[in-house]
């Protein structure tokens, strides 16, 4: 049976905002101290401050036993991993996935970036799936049906790969998914053309849009912490992500500080705040 997905009022989506934000300004913070010889527990500590000056509490911190404020995952992790106390280097490709809860209403996004000066191979890694997720996101201003997005993600995909003469693989095995009173909820939100079932888009639908690409094959296996996940052939990982919502007057980032606005009207898409 198909779970239910959860819509919310415009007032649920303000209130969403609230832990949206906090996201971002751990998003922020940890951009900024993101340097060689800073360890990613420095990282997972300053996000922590972030939560505690805004009176939120982490969602992923003891979530099924999760140990950390946030997962930090370095390059050829994909998406979980614990933050270390093993210092970043210069060239190195690090994903900061980050939720907040504020008031019961979850927010949750990610960033992937390079250390210092690295390989361009992995600045147009970062750059590709930060595109990617760009347009599953603008998609979600005009899509009938959830799996729009995942036609968008991976359109761009294949856009950047014929510009830049790069290949990158869509991680088929963590997706996006809804948000609201729980972290993950339903619907799934796949990064790529699927025959799934095809829930509407219409208002009150929030969901996270989170593509997670690779240099080499999306193939992966979980380490033996039982978390981070990392590919088989050690090729490097990125992944971005934003909560979204969508409400009768058109979409919202609401885990971006402006909405989504410059970014989408790039896109020929109009933001909607409903505060």
């Amino acid at each position: 049976m198909r779970e239910k997905i959860e819509y919310k009022s415009d007032d649920e989506i303000v209130a969403m905002r609230a832990a949206g934000l906090v996201v971002a300004a751990i998003h922020e913070a940890t951009r900024k101290a993101i340097r060689p010889g800073v360890t990613p527990v420095q990282l997972d500590e300053i996000a922590a401050g972030v939560l505690a000056e805004h009176g939120a509490r982490s969602n992923f911190l003891g979530y099924h036993g999760f140990p950390r404020t946030i997962c930090v995952s370095v390059n050829d992790a994909v998406v979980h991993g614990i933050p270390s106390e093993t210092p970043l280097v210069e060239g190195d490709v690090v994903s900061v996935d980050a939720g907040a809860v504020v008031d019961g209403w979850h927010g949750d996004a990610a960033y992937s970036t390079v250390v210092g000066a690295g390989a361009e191979r992995d600045a147009h890694l970062v750059e590709a799936t930060r595109l990617a997720m760009w347009a599953g996101v603008a998609a979600l201003a005009s899509a009938k049906h959830v799996t729009d997005v995942g036609h968008a993600v991976q359109d761009e995909v294949a856009a950047y790969a014929a510009a830049h003469g790069v290949t990158h693989d869509v991680v088929r095995d963590y997706i996006g998914h809804g948000i609201g009173t729980e972290m993950h909820m339903a619907p799934d939100v796949v990064n790529y053309r699927a025959r799934m079932p095809r829930n509407p888009v219409k208002p009150g639908l929030v969901v996270c849009v989170e593509p997670l690409l690779t240099v080499g094959s999306q193939d992966n296996t979980v380490l033996d912490d039982d978390w981070t996940v990392v590919t088989r052939d050690g090729s490097r990982a990125a992944h971005w992500e934003h909560t979204v919502a969508v409400h009768r007057g058109g979409i919202w980032v609401l885990s971006a500080p402006d909405g989504g606005a410059t970014e989408l009207a790039a896109r020929g898409v109009t933001v909607a705040p409903l505060a």
